[in-house]
């Protein structure tokens, strides 16, 4: 070849590859160069999956300490206890920090439920929350009670006093034939990494009901003198899982100044369905029932439990995870949110033990008021972070690289949902790598809702939730009387945490910050996003 030719064909070679650089996406280069420390990953995983302490923290947060409802002394506790264990690992800068006013705080001493006319057998039930006891023991005749209208009042009056009333038809329960524990399959983790589409169809305005009238009805409850009111559980087969799983919440209101309402109970849908059958064959039925509850009005006051291990040379910007760390109260908040919060909790520790460097500090927050209304997070972001209305954000917005999330239950860590966040996708594919032999391999870029990430992500901060294992969450122990230390599963946490250490080191010794998504538009006058 002569030397012209050589000279051609050099130029030619500079020039693809000059052109295949351009139009390279950016984000193909960042996983290229993304850093990964497979050596800090291999401490990790050797403190995480060898001296584990998770389920020792687990039994205290849900056996001594569980549950956790906001305001409750149970919740003062369990974070008094988080904190000392934080403290002992080594971690400085542990607060409780105020985020404002909750409300009057409640707790369940004592609940007996028997009936006994005209068989004598005992009833699984519950109070809701923030509702009122029973006056002692209270003996009375059970009545279906159907009231769906002002007019409906009338066919009842004078006839509800002392009596426990049935207030819902009995759900239908039907067979499990499929197990109410399972993992995603490859395909369904496949379908996560899809991009999702939604096509809106304006279906007109839908029409309101009279919203005042549950106030009303309840009203007419008290007026009467009733013993108190009792419902199902919901339908097994779509909302508290299997036989024996009671799925409550609240009943009445956390303001003191609120009006009051009856005593209210939720029993297992098969022993309210054996009382409403009895009843429609015309034959009596005889309760007895003593609830013992505590409104607690100390401090109306809520705080979020947060500590940090402190950075080198980037110390002034923050890396975050966090997990609820409130509860409800028919089990002992085991999977929803122990378990997200032990992981967290261990995650503090690994990194600690192990001594490895981070140059930004890591902050750990165990949020409470997420059962009531996601209510710590969106007050701790507002207050340092900006408003997510007006988009009026403070200088610390800047320097918070990210923020990751567990409230899924106790199920495996497979992958992480993005939030719509196409840049970090490259990041993280990196990161995640290496930990496929623990079962992490999916990235979604699909949203994830009903939790505390959403705090950040609305104000433009990089906030994820993981995907993990549905286990038996939605099935059996989500807010149900089955959500207890049994249900969490050991390797799986142990896995989580480790997981979750790897990605909270690696963000704090990348070169920049987090890749983030275009900031939202400040909200309209009428509430909206333009």
């Amino acid at each position: 070849m002569s030397h012209s030719r050589v000279h051609r064909h050099v130029l030619l070679l500079v020039a693809l590859t000059v052109l295949v650089v351009l139009v390279t996406p950016p984000a193909v280069h960042a996983q290229a160069h993304e850093p990964v420390d497979l050596d800090a990953l291999y401490v990790i995983k050797r403190e995480g999956l060898n001296r584990s302490q998770i389920m020792d923290v687990m039994s205290w947060l849900t056996d001594v300490h569980g549950p956790r409802l906001t305001g409750s002394p149970n919740l003062q506790r369990a974070a008094d206890y988080a904190s000392g264990q934080l403290r002992d690992w080594g971690l400085p800068n542990i607060t409780q920090e105020v985020w404002g006013e909750f409300g009057q705080g409640w707790t369940n001493d004592r609940f007996y439920a028997h009936a006994l006319e005209p068989q004598a057998y005992p009833l699984v039930g519950y109070a809701k929350a923030w509702t009122p006891g029973t006056d002692g023991t209270v003996i009375g005749e059970a009545v279906r009670v159907t009231i769906e209208t002002d007019a409906d009042f009338d066919r009842y009056r004078g006839q509800l006093a002392g009596k426990f009333v049935l207030t819902a038809v009995v759900p239908d329960a039907p067979a499990l034939f499929d197990a109410p524990a399972r993992r995603y399959t490859d395909d369904e983790l496949a379908r996560l990494t899809t991009q999702p589409t939604r096509a809106r169809r304006r279906t007109g305005r839908r029409r309101r009901g009279d919203r005042e009238f549950p106030q009303r009805r309840m009203a007419f409850f008290l007026e009467e003198g009733v013993a108190a009111l009792l419902e199902p559980g919901p339908n097994p087969a779509t909302r508290g899982g299997e036989t024996g799983a009671v799925w409550v919440q609240g009943g009445g209101s956390r303001n003191p100044d609120a009006p009051r309402v009856a005593p209210q109970i939720v029993l297992l849908t098969e022993h309210y369905g054996r009382i409403a059958r009895t009843l429609d064959k015309d034959l009596p039925v005889t309760l007895e029932l003593q609830v013992r509850n505590t409104f607690h009005t100390e401090t109306l006051d809520a705080f979020n439990l947060i500590a940090e291990i402190p950075g080198t040379d980037k110390a002034d910007e923050v890396v975050m995870l966090g997990a609820h760390f409130d509860s409800w109260h028919t089990g002992t908040g085991a999977t929803d949110n122990a378990a997200g919060s032990a992981v967290m909790m261990e995650a503090m520790r690994i990194l600690k033990a192990t001594g490895l460097p981070m140059r930004r500090t890591v902050r750990v927050a165990l949020w409470t008021g997420e059962e009531n209304g996601l209510l710590g997070s969106r007050a701790y972001v507002a207050t340092h972070f900006g408003n997510a209305r007006t988009m009026e954000l403070t200088p610390e917005h800047d320097r918070l690289s990210g923020y990751f999330n567990m409230d899924n239950g106790t199920g495996l860590i497979r992958g992480v949902y993005l939030q719509g966040n196409e840049a970090i996708a490259p990041v993280f594919e990196a990161w995640m790598e290496p930990l496929a032999s623990l079962g992490m391999t999916t990235l979604s870029i699909r949203n994830a809702g009903g939790t505390d990430h959403l705090a950040f992500d609305a104000l433009g901060l990089p906030g994820f939730q993981f995907i993990q294992d549905p286990v038996e969450y939605r099935t059996r122990t989500h807010h149900t009387n089955l959500d207890l230390y049994e249900r969490v599963q050991p390797t799986d946490l142990m896995h989580n945490a480790v997981i979750v250490a790897s990605f909270v080191y690696h963000a704090a010794n990348r070169e920049g910050l987090l890749p983030r998504k275009p900031l939202p538009q400040p909200a309209t006058e009428g509430g909206r996003r333009e």
